[in-house]
């Protein structure tokens, strides 16, 4: 039985944002001290040469990364990268700080393998992630900052608030990741229509002196009619890749005692459903898809590849299995490229589209 395993159930005892923000100022604290980064690194951070992946223009030494939402504000950065994660995304980012949601607005899906939230891009805001990251220096993975806007912006507005994060944290990330996708902000306006992200990416295309990867992120409840008109926009703007998905509205077939609280939902009950969307979109463009939704272990992570994603990404698989969670999933995935005779995780992406 893992450290883990035992302290989870005290863990599990909290309100869910408060041991989040509990698990988050541990990391925070852990690295501060280069003794304390030494050890964790050796005792999870796992390399292997066949999990190397090489995607818009980096290189990413595991496909396995933290999605956006776990660390909001850019704190830990550091450690994410020490536990073996190969990349990690900063955000959603807001131009100001701002509030989100009342509490509570975090659940936890015990039975399901799930969660639900309804944060709403909750933060800091730019100025002062910027600051951190700044003082903090990067880590030795790749580091993407997800791009959002204040929740009383309206569509004009949303496009200033788009480019203020983007041009502020603009030093501070390898790419960049649009979220147009979120089902707990206001929908004032359709956040995904063709001249909504037009707009979008008309004016980042304009500050992006350097030409940094942007992605869009998408989500899962999207009809295939849309994916494919989503598709002919990115292909427009030279958007570099795509994130699939975020969390569902749907919470047919849950059986937690939370599963009524409007929000989001993530972990298990959404991986069928963003395998689903990464197939889809494997099959109507090349561009490279980061795959995220109920990533658990490294059988759902495989699932992904598989399916079609380059890369995957998880959080509340994180928040279920612990800090051994991107060194299992990575042995794992090793272990399932030599079953399968594959000599990297490139050989296997998108084999079953």
């Amino acid at each position: 039985m893992s450290l883990y395993t035992r302290v989870r159930p005290v863990l599990f005892s909290l309100p869910p944002e408060t041991a989040h923000e509990l698990g988050k100022k541990t990391m925070r604290a852990s690295q501060q001290f280069g003794v304390t980064r030494r050890l964790v690194r050796k005792q999870f951070r796992y390399r292997h040469p066949k999990l190397q992946v090489e995607r818009f223009g980096l290189t990413f030494p595991t496909p396995v990364g933290v999605a956006a939402g776990f660390d909001k504000d850019g704190e830990v950065t550091h450690t994410l990268a020490d536990l073996g994660f190969g990349f990690t995304e900063v955000g959603t980012v807001t131009p100001f700080p701002q509030d989100g949601n009342p509490r509570p607005r975090l659940f936890r899906l015990r039975e399901d393998d799930g969660m639900i939230n309804r944060l709403a891009f909750n933060g800091q805001g730019a100025d002062r992630v910027a600051r951190r990251l700044e003082a903090d220096g990067r880590p030795d993975v790749p580091v993407s900052v997800n791009v959002g806007k204040m929740n009383d912006s309206d569509a004009e507005d949303a496009i200033d608030d788009y480019r203020y994060v983007f041009e502020t944290l603009y030093d501070h990330a390898d790419y960049f990741v649009v979220n147009v996708s979120c089902p707990n902000t206001p929908e004032e306006y359709d956040e995904q229509s063709p001249e909504h992200l037009e707009a979008i990416f008309s004016t980042l295309d304009d500050a992006n002196d350097d030409d940094k990867p942007v992605l869009v992120k998408v989500g899962p409840d999207s009809r295939a009619d849309d994916l494919a008109d989503l598709v002919d926009i990115v292909h427009d703007f030279d958007v570099s890749g795509i994130v699939a998905t975020n969390t569902t509205t749907d919470h047919s077939g849950l059986q937690s005692e939370d599963a009524d609280e409007w929000g989001g939902v993530s972990g298990e009950p959404l991986e069928e459903r963003a395998t689903e969307t990464v197939r889809t979109l494997a099959g109507l463009t090349d561009l490279p898809i980061v795959g995220v939704g109920g990533v658990r272990d490294a059988e759902s992570a495989y699932r992904k590849i598989r399916a079609g994603a380059s890369l995957v990404q998880l959080y509340t698989g994180f928040v279920y299995n612990g800090p051994r969670t991107a060194y299992d999933i990575n042995t794992g995935l090793v272990e399932l490229l030599d079953r399968d005779g594959f000599d990297s995780i490139e050989e296997a992406v998108g084999v079953d589209v």
